[in-house]
């Protein structure tokens, strides 16, 4: 027996897919996925539309909660509104089908592989790279996946000899890469291990871009503790 007054909470999916239905809040969301707190006007110029374009994006994605805002003065900042959210990006953009889009110059070129090499995972590293320390952990013995990954005795061994601080208790989960299409670690030991990274300049994030640039001292320090190949260390 049913009642037009009786109603049940489920969710809506249908409203959340018409969140990123639309092109240009989807490269927001991409693009916010660097951890940065980013202008209004700032999207609207990489996503090539008008100011007032934006900002009715923008609204849309903070009322569906997404993403979050703050403002400084006359100028609105919005933010992806959480880790949760930023995870949900990558596993949609990891789900997603490849589209063909135009590179009209060697620069163009040089930054796509440059994305798909290293880039920032919100508060951690994504690209290949990471999906090579991911391996080398594994292999070495630091991580375990019997219940999904775990560091290990001596994984946290290696953090401490390595000069990697992290939480009292290591979290770690999984973050399915989206050029890689394979897991890499995430969470607050993943999020460590990349902080210990920019602080000794192995990694260097480009000002305005989720690019992060691995040195030479960083390719030399990546060897020593984790054995990588130069393969793996190769932007190609």
């Amino acid at each position: 027996m049913s009642s037009p007054d009786m109603y049940a909470k489920e969710p809506d999916l249908a409203a959340l897919g018409a969140l990123l239905a639309d092109r240009t809040r989807a490269a927001f969301c991409l693009a916010l996925l660097d951890g940065r707190a980013w202008a209004a006007t700032e999207l609207a110029r990489l996503a090539g539309v008008a100011p007032s374009t934006a900002t009715s994006h923008l609204n849309r994605l903070v009322t569906g909660g997404l993403l979050t805002e703050e403002r400084k003065g006359r100028h609105r900042y919005v933010r992806l509104a959480d880790p949760s959210v930023a995870d949900l990006i990558e596993v949609l953009a990891a789900r997603a089908p490849q589209r063909l889009t135009p590179v009209h110059s060697l620069v163009a070129a040089r930054r796509h592989r440059a994305v798909a090499f290293a880039r920032i995972c919100y508060d951690h590293l994504g690209g290949s790279l990471s999906v090579a320390i991911t391996d080398a952990m594994t292999e070495q013995g630091f991580l375990e996946w019997d219940f999904g990954p775990a560091l290990t005795p001596s994984g946290a061994a290696w953090l401490a000899d390595t000069g990697i601080t992290q939480e009292a208790t290591p979290h770690l989960r999984t973050c399915l890469d989206w050029t890689e299409r394979r897991l890499h670690v995430a969470g607050a030991v993943a999020a460590a291990v990349f902080r210990h990274a920019v602080r000794e300049s192995w990694l260097v994030p480009a000002d305005g871009s989720r690019l992060v640039r691995l040195t030479d001292r960083g390719r030399d320090a990546f060897r020593r503790h984790l054995c990588l190949t130069d393969e793996a260390l190769t932007d190609r």
